[in-house]
C-alpha cells in the first residue's frame, strides 16, 4: 500500500506519521507546494519522498487531499479525471476538509465519483505546517464520512479501515447536515476567538497590562485566533449561510447578556448563566 498525501501540514503530516508507523501503508508519497514546507517535511521524514502532484496521484493507491477546502474542491475532480484517463478503477481519493457541500457538488456527477470518499477527521490544533504534525492526533476523535452512499462499498470499506487504524470513531451524515453541525461546533468557535482577539488587541493599544493579567481561561478561549487564515477564509466563505445563522443567534445571546448587565438585572444574568450551565450535561 502506498499512500499519497497532498499537503503535509497538521492533518496530512499527522496522518502520514501514524499510517506508516501503525503499518497501514508501506510507503508515503508527499506533495508540498511551498518549498520551505517541502524541505521541512522531507527533513522530518513525514514522507518517504516528496514528489510532484502527478507522480503522487499516479503512484498511490489512496490519495489524501489535505489542503484548504477552496483548493480541494478543484483538486479532487482533477484527481478523478486522472483516475479515469489512466483506467485506474481501484484507486481512491479522500479529502479531509471542514466543509462538505461544495466539494460534494463539484464531484457529484463525475464518472469516477464512487472512487471518492468525503471525510472530515474532527481533530486538530491552532497550529499549521509540517512543524505542527504529531503522532496520536486522531486517537479517540470522531471522523465524519459524508454522503457515504455516493462511494463504492469497496472504497468506503478501505477508508473505514484507514480511520480505524487512526483510532477514530466513524459518524455518517449527508454533506448539508455536516456543514450545519460544524458551523455550530467548530466554525462559530473560531469566529468568536478571532473577534475576542481583535477586541483585546484593540484595547491593548491603551492598556499595556492586559496580557500580563491574562489567565488560563483567556488563553484557552482565544487560542483558536492563532489559526491560519488561508485555511479559514474558504471555510467561512463556503459555509456562509450556516455560519451567518449561527452568528446571528450568537449576537442575540450576547445582547441578552448586555441588556441584563446594563439594567443591573442580576436575576436575568443568573438565569442566563444557569441556562448555559446545562452544557455540562453534554460536554464533560
Amino acid at each position: 500500500m502506498t499512500i499519497g498525501i497532498i499537503g503535509l501540514g497538521l492533518i496530512g503530516g499527522s496522518m502520514a506519521i501514524d499510517l506508516k508507523r501503525r503499518g497501514f501503508c508501506e510507503r508515503v508519497l508527499g506533495v508540498e507546494s511551498d518549498p520551505v514546507s517541502a524541505e521541512a517535511a522531507a527533513k522530518m521524514g513525514l514522507a518517504d519522498e516528496i514528489v510532484s502532484f502527478e507522480r503522487c496521484v499516479d503512484g498511490s493507491d489512496i490519495v489524501v487531499v489535505a489542503v484548504p477546502v477552496g483548493t480541494a474542491s478543484k483538486m479532487v475532480p482533477d484527481i478523478l479525471d486522472r483516475f479515469k484517463a489512466a483506467g485506474a478503477a481501484d484507486k481512491i481519493v479522500i479529502d479531509v476538509c471542514s466543509t462538505k457541500e461544495r466539494i460534494g457538488l463539484e464531484t457529484k456527477y463525475h464518472p469516477c465519483r464512487k472512487q471518492f470518499v468525503s471525510t472530515h477527521p474532527m481533530a486538530g490544533t491552532e497550529y499549521s505546517g509540517p512543524w505542527a504534525a504529531m503522532p496520536n492526533l486522531f486517537d479517540g476523535r470522531a471522523c465524519i464520512i459524508a454522503d457515504a452512499a455516493e462511494s463504492s462499498p469497496a472504497a468506503l470499506k478501505k477508508i473505514e479501515d484507514l480511520y480505524n487504524v487512526l483510532n477514530m470513531r466513524m459518524l455518517y451524515m449527508d454533506s448539508s447536515a455536516h456543514d450545519l453541525h460544524t458551523a455550530y461546533v467548530s466554525h462559530i468557535s473560531h469566529i468568536t476567538s478571532f473577534a475576542l482577539a481583535l477586541t483585546v488587541l484593540d484595547k491593548e493599544k491603551d492598556e499595556k497590562h492586559i496580557f500580563d493579567l491574562a489567565s488560563g481561561g483567556f488563553s484557552s478561549t482565544v487560542r483558536l485566533a492563532k489559526s491560519n487564515a488561508d485555511m479559514w477564509v474558504p471555510i467561512l466563505t463556503q459555509n456562509r449561510e450556516n455560519i451567518l445563522r449561527v452568528v446571528d443567534t450568537y449576537i442575540r445571546k450576547m445582547n441578552l447578556f448586555r441588556d441584563a448587565i446594563d439594567s443591573f438585572d442580576e436575576d436575568a444574568v443568573r438565569e442566563l448563566i444557569g441556562e448555559a450551565n446545562r452544557i455540562k450535561k453534554i460536554i464533560r
